[in-house]
């Protein structure tokens, strides 16, 4: 009987904008001690992806760990595998962005080991089946996707240790499926049930198997750096697999040596797809509410068996449906791409939108994600960076334009100081107000929403994972335990700076930082009629609301930038839409402090901008930023406010 080729494979990556104490500690606990002690237990041939923003990390703080794994690379006893160079969802991307994040990287890997990496390792594994032309076209001859790709197309478990062929425009790529048993089993589960699954595969007749995971899951993730090192998982692993080359039952490969030794299953045409947990992420919470609640109906077997394949979440880029501020950033992201593409694709600009396009901050599961304030900064940073270099001497403007392709018109305005994007749609709200001095967008705040995990938490009681049963808790272990005694607090509107309301007199501090409330009247989603004047050295956006079977016009918003990013907000309004003792409120949520002043002087109320959100802990609280609402009684019937980012901030 011949041996079965076991490709053991990991992706090593930290987002662009991580801490500096992040980096150095997975490095110091997960990313030195795993190619060591694999190095020095023999267990190679190793298949590794290093993205590039760690890349770029290592280069300036830790260039032994890149000599060592040049000397493994040179001894043919690690293959390197390519992606994006900084880690983007290659689907998300402008197709000939995708092409040159790969190319970055293949240039990297050359310029830095001395080899022409030729694999691919998918980041989140999100596939598109126009991606194989583009993978093509950045020399790429083999790639990484979740068997699920395939059962979901209706491919059975036995026919997936093998590559398969597909093509897009008559161009061909090969496809690797990653076995997702192997990936729960390793490193959570004793290696001896490793062992004896190798074992029954071979049996089957099998000639390859496949993992190809997350690095951190030895060591980074609460609880591994005691279960895989000192409790001896990662010991006893080496030397069970290594009794089983010995024996000549499994043969370490790569994934090169096994596109050419290993009869290819023919070819296949994946659909969109990802891996099964991100599918059911990108759900909305009540459709992620009935996904948990049939999967827990039908059972882990029938989920684990053929039919658990065709049952699917959503696709991927439903989270920039989900989450506005994700939506923003990826639209913001292909504009300003769109426009260094015109501009002559100015160096520094491109690389800066290509960090700009590293995917961690535009999605949320059981990580952080969206939720970790400074990965969002950085994104916003990197597009305040490429903005700056791309409109260098410009003048003030204004564009209007269907930005975030939601079929609405945004106002972009926009000079070589700052950038803004009002919509009318949202009561002429502003969503981005970036300056580009600082770098900072000062409406990068996010949303207190419903998530699924809410309402789950809510109900379960915490079970312990405590690896009594021979095992380590799974990152989805942990997410399963986690636990809430009260739901936290939500917005009913999407958060932006300059939100307006009519309030009651009566509302407290307490109920409207709660959301708690109904307000007497709110513009936040009010559609306006504007116009976009030019008036010297400004721009003036005037917009008139009003009033539903009346035709009285109820608010006029006036806003006026001028070229160096200040912002002037004049408020007219009709009395008599509230009660006398209501109050005119206008909500600025704010990513970082802002100097802004009022007149009349308004009395004003301040909360901090928390959110509850999943994370590899459990759940954490985090500061998105500050709530600042400027009050003044109705009866004024106008206000003003100067908004000034000259004044230098500091992130809150």
């Amino acid at each position: 009987m011949n041996s079965i080729r076991f490709v053991f494979g990991l992706h090593l990556h930290q987002p662009v904008g991580n801490f500096d104490h992040v980096f150095e500690q997975h490095v110091q606990d997960v990313y030195r001690p795993i190619l060591e002690r694999l190095s020095e237990r023999g267990f190679l041939p190793l298949v590794l992806h290093l993205s590039g923003s760690l890349l770029e990390w290592l280069e300036k703080h830790d260039t032994t760990y890149l000599d060592l794994l040049g000397r493994l690379v040179s001894e043919r006893k690690v293959e390197l595998l390519l992606a994006g160079f900084y880690e983007p969802v290659l689907a998300s991307l402008p197709r000939a962005d995708r092409v040159e994040q790969i190319q970055w990287m293949r240039d990297a890997v050359r310029r830095r080991f001395g080899v022409d990496a030729r694999g691919l390792w998918l980041t989140e594994r999100v596939w598109e089946p126009e991606l194989a032309a583009d993978l093509s076209d950045a020399g790429v001859r083999y790639a990484l996707v979740d068997d699920r790709h395939f059962l979901v197309s209706g491919f059975s478990s036995d026919q997936l240790h093998t590559p398969y062929w597909t093509e897009s425009d008559g161009k061909r790529v090969a496809l690797f499926p990653i076995d997702e048993r192997l990936r729960y089993l390793i490193p959570f589960r004793p290696p001896e049930e490793t062992a004896a699954y190798l074992r029954e595969l071979r049996g089957a007749g099998h000639r390859l198997a496949v993992l190809a995971d997350d690095g951190e899951k030895f060591g980074g993730w609460p609880g591994t750096k005691e279960w895989v090192y000192e409790r001896g998982w990662l010991d006893r692993f080496t030397s069970t697999m290594g009794g089983l080359v010995e024996s000549g039952e499994v043969q370490l490969s790569t994934l090169s040596d096994a596109l050419d030794h290993v009869p290819s299953g023919g070819i296949a045409y994946l659909p969109t797809a990802s891996y099964r947990e991100m599918e059911g992420w990108s759900l909305p919470p009540d459709a992620a509410l009935r996904l948990i609640h049939l999967e827990r109906d039908l059972g882990e077997e029938r989920i684990a068996s053929a039919d658990g394949g065709l049952i699917r979440g959503a696709h991927w880029r439903n989270f920039l449906v989900k989450y506005s501020e994700s939506n923003r950033m990826h639209k913001k992201m292909q504009a300003l791409s769109l426009l260094c593409r015109q501009r002559g694709d100015p160096p520094a600009a491109r690389r800066a939108i290509g960090r700009a396009q590293c995917n961690d901050a535009y999605w949320h599961g059981v990580f952080g994600g969206l939720y970790l304030p400074h990965l969002r900064e950085a994104v916003w940073k990197n597009l305040a960076s490429a903005e700056l270099e791309l409109r260098r001497g410009e003048p003030l403007a204004a564009e209007v334009l269907d930005l975030d392709a939601d079929g609405h018109e945004e106002i972009w305005v926009h000079s070589d100081q700052f950038s803004a994007v009002l919509s009318p749609r949202r009561g002429a709200a502003v969503e981005e107000y970036t300056v580009f001095a600082n770098g900072l967008n000062y409406a990068n705040t996010l949303t207190r929403r419903r998530e699924a995990y809410h309402d789950t938490a809510l109900e379960q009681q915490a079970e312990a994972n405590s690896g009594g049963d021979g095992g380590a808790p799974s990152i989805h272990d942990i997410e399963e335990g986690i636990r809430l005694d009260q739901r936290p607090p939500l917005d009913a509107d999407s958060r932006a700076l300059l939100i307006d309301r009519v309030l009651p007199g009566a509302l407290s501090l307490d109920q409207y930082a709660g959301g708690d409330y109904w307000p007497t009247r709110s513009w936040a989603q009010r559609p306006c009629n504007f116009t976009v004047q030019r008036q010297h050295d400004l721009i003036a956006i005037v917009c008139l609301f009003t009033e539903s079977g009346t035709g009285q016009e109820g608010l006029e918003k006036r806003l006026e930038f001028a070229a160096d990013g200040s912002l002037s907000v004049t408020y007219r309004w009709d009395p008599s839409i509230g009660q006398p003792d209501d109050i005119f409120a206008t909500e600025i949520s704010l990513f970082a402090h802002l100097d802004i002043r009022s007149e009349p002087e308004a009395d004003v109320w301040t909360y901090p901008i928390d959110t509850v959100a999943k994370s590899e802990r459990g759940l954490d609280r985090t500061r998105q930023g500050n709530s600042v609402t400027f009050r003044w009684p109705l009866h004024l019937g106008q206000a003003a406010l100067k908004l000034d980012a000259r004044v230098p901030a500091l992130v809150e």
